[in-house]
């Protein structure tokens, strides 16, 4: 039995997602009319389109900023996509606003896995590794645990590996991923700089 779908409910998931209307139609009748269900079928359907657009060039975006507590906290950071027309969306602005913050809060010190340092890397493998010598384990199981702890590691110190400070249970990289199948561009953070007055190690 199929579920008739009302205009108003329709509004109702397309004001919350800010997909086409046909889309949103689509993602509640294959929820039979249950709107959070629907919700999920759309974020699943635009992470998928955001993966295919991940490797586009983003040769556009905006440099945000963010000063906090008083002026003794400060942070820079470069959010790109493709277009200009998006860079100007509100948006896009917002997602900026929201890294800029993030990054004042959480300290990231990284802005991807591939800027870690391949002698940090090996340096904190050394002291997990250094960690398990004693521990009687299998060598394959101690590799295991030293890539866990690793991970551990990326997601203290890498932006995009970071729990977003306003939704724990999302990742600033499922963040840029929603925003990236919101806007249909592909969305990237190259580089940011935070400063803290006192701390010349930053």
């Amino acid at each position: 039995m199929s579920v008739e779908i009302s205009a108003t409910l329709v509004k109702q998931l397309r004001d919350r997602t800010g997909a086409g209307m046909m889309e949103c139609k689509a993602a509640l009748k294959e929820a039979n009319g249950n709107i959070e269900e629907a919700n999920t079928v759309l974020r699943k359907r635009g992470l998928a389109q955001a993966a295919k657009k991940s490797g586009r060039s983003t040769s556009e975006g905006v440099i945000g900023s963010y000063i906090h507590l008083g002026g003794k906290i400060g942070v820079l950071v470069e959010v790109n996509c493709e277009s200009d027309f998006v860079a100007r969306t509100d948006d896009f602005q917002n997602l900026v606003k929201e890294v800029s913050m993030h990054i004042a809060a959480a300290s990231p010190t990284y802005a991807h896995r591939d800027d870690v340092p391949a002698e940090i890397l090996e340096r904190e493998r050394g002291i997990y590794r250094a960690q398990m010598e004693n521990s009687g384990k299998p060598a394959n199981v101690i590799e295991k645990i030293i890539e866990g702890k690793l991970n551990a590691f990326y997601e203290q110190t890498v932006l995009v590996d970071q729990a977003s400070i306003r939704d724990p249970k999302v990742t600033v990289g499922q963040m840029l991923q929603a925003a990236i199948a919101k806007l249909g561009e592909n969305i990237s953070i190259p580089r940011f700089a935070r400063f803290k007055v006192g701390d010349s190690n930053q």
